[in-house]
């Protein structure tokens, strides 16, 4: 099976500007590409994942990736899917985001394999009236105003600052064009606008024809983007998303996402996850869920924190209490007033709620149990004695698990 049979039998495959180019370059020859990398945190996120995985299979086609940081185009923040501006970070915020960004990288991909290159080396360096003249004046502004990424601000208003981004997204290309004979640039669906104006910028400037294809967002049957939980994105970096977290967001997805998942997500052969598909029902979509979370967390994790989540995971849905691997929150006694810890304070501290409110309106719903006996009383604590056996699990619905000591 070729790449391109592979990418669109897995349905990855979005839009393309030049389908049938595409499928020829890229089962012909060998492709030099790029995909771009805003350093907008200090680790990658679940969306950025599908994109490695898109990038660790053209390597195995045999083609060159650029990985492209985003150390100038993060000065200025993409508009797309935002209903604000973006935060503003500094030249040395965004240049440490970027040393994480590739450190993660090179556990998921192989960047020996790799171009990676910094676009602020090129675009901090650009003069204004230098970028007008050579860049700006192939832009029409009309058609500008016509791109998802910008209609959508219209509302709450777009900078001038945030309206340049596709121009230095566009720039990239070109550079990466004349620089390492970059014909393709690859990204998620939300980019399509941004590669458009690349390939025109190139076609302008060089007299030259490249292409662009975008691949399906990360999100559920509903529409709504996966990798978000009630504590926020779920991260690549396991001292903000733990492996068990990460592997326990993953088993729980929807069953109506599981399948793409698979096929989005992971190295298992499609051909499997078909029939995988064709018995998805009963007792084997859990078997599913199981086997995503963990090739997932193995990927992302390695093999041994995988092996760990997933035993974990298995101990607690089989009903057998705590394991040496479930998340745990450490209490000193000096946390416990009067011999008593307040179970909203123990909610916030293992990070199931994010307040004293938050936690009383989990109980009043009837979703928090100690040591599975249901809190129903928003004043509840946790005695000192009952850590006296060693731990407290501390549980949110049938899915949350938190194993609470005192050291």
């Amino acid at each position: 099976m070729t790449i391109y049979e592979d990418l669109e039998r897995r349905g990855l495959i979005a839009q393309m500007t030049h389908p049938e180019e595409i499928k020829r370059k890229l089962e012909n020859e060998k492709v030099v590409f790029y995909i771009g990398f805003d350093a907008t945190a200090d680790s990658l996120h679940v969306g950025h994942f599908l994109q490695l995985m898109v990038i660790n299979r053209m390597i195995k086609a045999g083609h060159t990736p650029i990985l492209l940081l985003g150390t100038g185009t993060t000065m200025v923040g993409d508009p797309t899917g935002k209903t604000d501006m973006r935060k503003m970070l500094t030249v040395d915020e965004i240049n440490y985001n970027a040393d994480r960004f590739l450190e993660q990288m090179n556990q998921i991909v192989d960047v020996s394999k790799c171009i990676v290159a910094r676009n602020g080396d090129w675009l901090l360096k650009l003069g204004y009236v230098e970028l007008l003249r050579d860049v700006g004046a192939h832009f029409s502004v009309n058609k500008m105003l016509t791109a998802e990424c910008v209609k959508s601000r219209f509302e709450r208003g777009l900078t001038f600052l945030e309206f340049n981004y596709m121009i230095m997204q566009s720039y990239d290309f070109l550079k990466l064009f004349r620089d390492y004979n970059c014909t393709m640039e690859l990204g998620g669906d939300d980019q399509w606008s941004n590669i458009i104006g690349g390939i025109e910028l190139v076609r302008r400037l060089e007299q030259k024809e490249v292409q662009g294809m975008t691949f399906q967002l990360l999100t559920t049957k509903e529409g709504k983007k996966m990798g978000k939980t009630e504590g926020g994105a779920v991260w690549l970096n396991p001292t903000k998303t733990t492996p068990y977290d990460f592997f326990q967001y993953w088993r729980n997805v929807g069953d109506d996402d599981v399948i793409k998942c698979l096929k989005f997500l992971t190295f298992i052969p499609v051909e499997e996850i078909e029939e995988m598909e064709r018995t998805f029902e009963g007792a084997n979509i859990n078997a599913c869920k199981e086997r995503l979370a963990y090739e997932v967390t193995k990927i992302v994790h390695g093999e041994a924190e995988a092996e760990k989540a997933l035993e974990a995971a298995r101990a607690i849905f089989a009903g057998k209490g705590s394991s040496e691997n479930m998340p745990t929150v450490s209490f000193s006694e000096a946390d416990f007033a009067e011999g008593k810890l307040a179970v909203t304070e123990a909610l916030i501290r293992a990070e199931i709620a994010k307040s004293k409110g938050e936690g009383k309106r989990l109980i009043e719903q009837g979703g928090i149990t100690v040591n599975d006996e249901k809190i129903t009383d928003v004043f509840a604590s946790i005695e000192r004695s009952a850590f006296d056996e060693g731990e407290v699990i501390l549980k949110k619905g049938k899915k949350i698990f938190k194993k609470l000591i005192v050291e």
